[in-house]
């Protein structure tokens, strides 16, 4: 099975986070809001996709079950770690805002 989010096992690295104090250049990859956007919308892609099936399902366009519960399936581990990430960005958040400087 597939990374329902891209970013495990891929071959590309992440973008390269920028030296303290300076700016992002032209020649990076995408920032971490831009990263998290698009995987929202892969997501939100797979949720339309598993509603989709699953109302071929109910009419009676579509006979096999099996791909229904795989989209399904697709779709909620998905947004259980899309979930964990956001848990794991408050969480950081949350402790850096607890910092004393």
């Amino acid at each position: 099975m597939t990374d329902p989010v891209g970013l495990i096992g891929s071959n590309h690295a992440l973008p390269a986070l920028p030296a303290l104090g300076g700016g992002r250049s032209a020649d990076q990859g995408p920032g971490f809001r831009q990263l998290l956007t698009d995987q929202i919308e892969k997501i939100n892609q797979l949720q339309r996709d598993a509603t989709e099936a699953i109302q071929d399902l109910s009419v009676g366009k579509r006979d096999d079950i099996e791909s229904v519960l795989i989209a399904t399936q697709k779709a909620d581990m998905a947004f259980r770690l899309l979930l964990q990430v956001r848990n794991k960005v408050i969480d950081a958040y949350d402790e850096v805002r607890q910092m004393r400087i």
